[in-house]
């Protein structure tokens, strides 16, 4: 594995029709790559927004079969790209009515070689202070089955721990991800308006500075069909917790950096936080 590459993370508007997005996705898959990426990340449900929640359970997919993984599969070997499939809905074993919000890497073979299901589910209300009646609720737990399993996925860009979304708010995942290895955390989104307006940088940011990691989050962005209002800015983040790069303009787009393990080694041993640590998990232990 090379210490320095290019990664990027892609921002899209979603609509229901997986089509659509997926020729969408295509278009920014062929521009990161263009622009040197090795590395690219779609954001959460980047092949539907449904105008229902039901209508993910609807083109949900068997593992390993359906359109929306031969399109990543095909668009990874095509263009010589490992691509972190944002999330996309797999079936689940006797949850006829629900599905695995999945997170999916592809090889630059198109060989899919990590998947990681969203263990943290959006059940939560937001609320409007000025309009009441206009107070935002979700209950993501009853369309989605929750993943249980922390993952970490090697690839030539460094080890990639794998989150999505609403993860971004439990920073004891993130602990587990580093201790496994991780160098970069990939966090595709598709957060709310109110709360990316108040949280989505701030988190963010300090999932990577607590790691020392770089982050890859990749969001949809603008007014979806379905009425819902996602908050886009799309951000590379350094081990450092300074923005590298960025999506400000809503809508689609791609947004690439350089990122360099080396100089994120350098730092962790300069600053030796991660081994610092007293309370939760262990730091390993000291080579002989």
């Amino acid at each position: 594995m090379t210490n320095s590459s290019r990664v990027a993370v892609l921002q899209m508007t979603s609509a229901p029709e997986v089509e659509a997005n997926l020729a969408t996705a295509r278009g920014l898959l062929e521009r990161a790559r263009a622009e040197g990426a090795q590395l690219a990340a779609l954001p959460e449900n980047f092949a539907i927004m449904g105008r229902k929640e039901t209508d993910k359970v609807d083109a949900a997919e068997l593992p390993g079969e359906g359109p929306i993984q031969a399109f990543l599969g095909h668009c990874a070997r095509e263009l010589g790209l490992w691509i972190i499939g944002g999330t996309i809905p797999l079936r689940v074993e006797n949850e006829p009515k629900r599905v695995a919000s999945a997170s999916l890497v592809f090889d630059e073979r198109g060989r899919c070689v990590g998947r990681y299901d969203k263990i943290h589910l959006f059940d939560v209300g937001i609320p409007n202070k000025d309009q009441p009646e206009r107070d935002e609720r979700y209950r993501e737990s009853a369309t989605v089955a929750p993943g249980s399993e922390p993952k970490v996925v090697p690839t030539p860009c460094g080890r990639v721990g794998m989150a999505v979304c609403y993860d971004v708010r439990f920073p004891e995942l993130f602990r587990v991800l580093e201790q496994q290895g991780a160098e970069i955390l990939s966090l595709p989104s598709a957060f709310t308006a109110p709360t990316g307006k108040a949280h989505w940088e701030l988190l963010v940011r300090a999932r990577a500075v607590e790691n020392l990691c770089y982050v890859l989050a990749p969001a949809q962005s603008g007014l979806h069909p379905n009425g819902r209002e996602t908050w886009g800015d799309s951000l590379i983040v350094d081990p450092w917790g300074q923005v590298v790069v960025r999506i400000a303009d809503p809508g689609p787009g791609v947004a690439v950096a350089e990122i360099d393990r080396t100089v994120q080694q350098e730092l962790r041993e300069r600053f030796p936080a991660l081994t610092h640590r007293r309370f939760g998990i262990a730091p390993p232990a000291a080579s002989s």
